[in-house]
């Protein structure tokens, strides 16, 4: 932990990606007033996406995915205080205590705390050897024990999972992947992608189990079987889960909050508390991409978007948040981008041939275009924005 004020005018909660960029963004507008970011880790802010990937496979160094250098926040005047985690919020007194006993003042607060991996309730879920991707400690745990690991058991397949299958097998790790859904990325994409994605998994030497569950997780001390719902018992001398995350916002919710599927913001990214704005991944907003419903975008983007949303309306510049989503995956060779929601799509449309590995899917919702996934294919991707944007039917896909 490092020296702090005793009152910031801008206290974030949350050393990520939105905690950092919020800082930045109000730098970067002139805003002169004094700036705390206190985190549960002992990093400066760091790029979480690299973690299942470049730095999992050893292709990056950890250095590489600061957001800033050290002597930016210095230069800056935005205090650090790290290893504190909040535990408690009274907005009437506009203060915040953190586990030590640490007592902060603000004048406005930004909870861009994140979330935690979602764990498994079954038996077994604590043994040794099982673990999740969130934060650089889980990476370097399962590093360190790489060398007496062969068989790995992945739970969930999602973007976390097939970015840990994908990284595993270049380590020439065998690979389980445990999947509940009848399909891949099945709450995210498509049938095209989902089996174009099971395909390359599966050609890379990925055991992939789709329709099953765990029953639960067995071994003495650590880890040595994941137990399928069918009673087959598979080696794993390493579990990772990858089944989503549990928004951080009980401290939140515990001050009087709305909270939902993480906590309730407006186009603004306040909250209901008087004061007290909140940004990425425990960020519940309503979003015309999604029909007009609320829902929590876990997407660098997105966050990156919702903390410049904060620092323009706390420095005179106010406007609503209103940004077009989007998301990208690596795996292996493949590069995935993914412009809109594709939630409540009617129809897909699959331009160019998978088996070329350069292809992108369309999906419409009453004939117009509501998102795209591009696989290996950036101009479609740029075409897909554009067309999202605009609110294109598929007339467009004609031209």
């Amino acid at each position: 932990m490092v020296a702090h004020p005793d009152f910031s005018d801008v206290l974030i909660v949350g050393g990520g990606q939105g905690g950092a960029q919020t800082a930045i963004s109000l730098r970067q507008l002139g805003f002169e007033g004094s700036i705390t970011i206190v985190g549960e880790e002992t990093e400066l802010p760091y790029e979480r996406p690299p973690l299942s990937k470049e730095y999992f496979a050893g292709e990056k160094a950890f250095d590489r995915l600061y957001l800033r250098p050290a002597t930016y926040w210095s230069e800056k005047s935005v205090a650090l205080v790290t290893g504190e985690r909040v535990v408690r919020l009274v907005p009437e007194a506009r203060t915040v205590e953190t586990a030590s006993g640490l007592t902060l003042t603000y004048g406005i607060l930004v909870w861009a705390a994140g979330g935690s991996p979602r764990r498994m309730s079954c038996d077994g879920a604590a043994l040794k050897g099982v673990h999740a991707v969130r934060n650089r400690a889980d990476i370097d745990a399962m590093l360190a024990a790489m060398p007496t690991v062969q068989r790995v058991v992945i739970v969930g397949g999602g973007y976390i999972g097939l970015e840990a299958a994908a990284v595993l097998r270049k380590l020439g790790k065998s690979v389980t992947l445990i999947e509940a859904q009848n399909r891949l990325l099945a709450r995210v994409a498509g049938s095209a992608l989902s089996r174009f994605f099971e395909s390359e998994h599966r050609a890379h030497g990925v055991d992939i189990r789709l329709g099953e569950g765990v029953d639960c997780l067995d071994g003495d001390d650590r880890v040595s079987h994941a137990v399928l719902a069918t009673g087959e018992r598979v080696p794993a001398d390493l579990v990772i889960v990858g089944i989503g995350i549990v928004p951080n916002v009980e401290v939140l919710a515990s001050a009087g909050a709305d909270v939902s599927n993480g906590v309730d913001i407006d186009a603004r990214c306040r909250t209901s508390l008087p004061g007290v704005f909140a940004v990425g991944d425990c960020a519940n907003q309503v979003n015309r991409h999604a029909q007009g419903e609320r829902v929590r975008l876990e997407s660098v983007p997105s966050v990156s978007e919702q903390a410049t949303t904060v620092a323009r309306e706390l420095t005179g510049q106010g406007r609503d948040h209103d940004a077009l989503p989007w998301f990208w995956s690596n795996q292996y060779d493949l590069k995935l981008q993914t412009v809109g929601l594709s939630t409540g799509y009617d129809e897909e449309i699959l331009r160019g041939d998978p088996a070329e590995r350069s292809f992108s899917v369309v999906y419409l919702r009453d004939g117009k275009i509501i998102a795209v996934d591009a696989v290996n294919a950036a101009k479609a991707f740029m075409r897909g924005r554009t067309w999202v944007t605009a609110g294109e039917t598929a007339a467009v896909l004609l031209d």
